[in-house]
């Protein structure tokens, strides 16, 4: 513990603290968070460049990157800046404020998943309403209450666990301030708490997955009625992208959320969290970007684009120079 920190301070252990080559391990997040930052940063730029992506689908994906940008960037740089400077203390506020970013940039991105499910649905089963249903003002109420309901949950949980008070050492077994680690470290009967833990994680984890479940099962029905080979292969394709981000993303949530604190270690705490904060948000863009075809085209567009103004410009140059030395 660092001699200059004040009683109110906490001490992040960092990653996997009892594992033999740290080094190893951070140089791998780095390399993940290099990615996730390209991957989405990409993304946002050819949904906001291409009119073929200006559809309801594509705003919601485009939510979907602005939170996992702000997602993964809510622990990982404190998480290197701590192993490169040697200090591991963080502020009781710091530690506050990091927890309210991470629980509504994840409370959010479970609403969001929930309506990208909605929107799926709309387009494969109602697809004569979809310009209706799903128009640009329906899409802004969306990404409002999915960023609203995630901040206003999270203050909720942000404040009560930051009240209960800790007793001996204010080490914390992880790489961020999350609360079950810091529900770990309280020294009074946190019993209610978990309760309200429990109910809130059946309204915004376990109602979120089961309605998703609910809508793909109405598409793949639908689907498997379609008499186009290539409309069915490119609905099962868009489909069982968002499938493969919600089964990585609520599978961690809900088993480090929806047991007690004491029933899983700091360990399996830091599995979970690797998966849905680094991990999660790493895959989201490559899984979304390889499996459309829309999204890959405006890739080749642009990135051909890019080709041609270099060969244009090399050739400029070339003559230009070919004429001075002829003068």
């Amino acid at each position: 513990m660092e001699k200059n920190e004040t009683s109110t301070d906490f001490v992040l252990l960092g990653l996997f603290p009892r594992f033999r080559h740290p080094s190893l391990l951070v140089l791998i997040i780095l390399l993940l968070y290099t990615t996730a930052f390209a991957g989405n940063s990409t993304l946002l730029l050819l949904i906001w460049l291409d009119p073929r992506l200006h559809a309801p689908m594509y705003f919601l994906l485009s939510q979907l990157s602005v939170i996992d940008l702000a997602y993964i960037s809510s622990t990982v740089p404190k998480m290197l800046a701590n192993h490169f400077s040697g200090k591991r203390s963080i502020s009781f506020l710091a530690c506050a404020a990091q927890m309210f970013a991470f629980l509504t940039l994840g409370l959010a991105e479970c609403i969001l998943l929930t309506l990208m499910a909605y929107d799926r649905y709309v387009a494969v089963c109602n697809p004569l309403r979809y310009t209706v249903l799903m128009s640009p003002k329906v899409c802004l109420q969306m990404a409002v209450s999915a960023w609203a309901g995630g901040a206003l949950a999270a203050l909720v949980h942000t404040v009560y666990p930051m009240h209960f008070p800790i007793c001996g050492s204010r080490e914390i077994d992880h790489y961020f301030c999350e609360m079950p680690a810091i529900l770990r470290m309280s020294c009074v009967d946190t019993s209610v708490y978990e309760m309200v833990k429990f109910v809130s994680t059946i309204v915004f984890l376990l109602v979120p997955f089961l309605l998703i479940l609910a809508s793909y099962t109405v598409i793949f029905l639908t689907v498997l009625r379609m008499n186009s080979q290539k409309g069915r292969n490119k609905a099962l394709a868009t489909c069982s992208s968002h499938l493969t981000v919600v089964s990585l993303y609520f599978g961690q949530a809900i088993f480090i959320y929806m047991t007690p604190s004491s029933a899983h270690t700091p360990e399996q705490d830091q599995i979970g969290a690797v998966l849905g904060t680094i991990v999660t948000p790493t895959l989201n863009p490559l899984i979304y970007s390889l499996r459309n075809k829309e999204v890959v085209g405006a890739l080749r567009k642009y990135l051909g684009r890019g080709c041609s103004c270099s060969q244009e410009c090399s050739s400029l140059n070339f003559q230009r120079s070919h004429r001075h030395l002829m003068s």
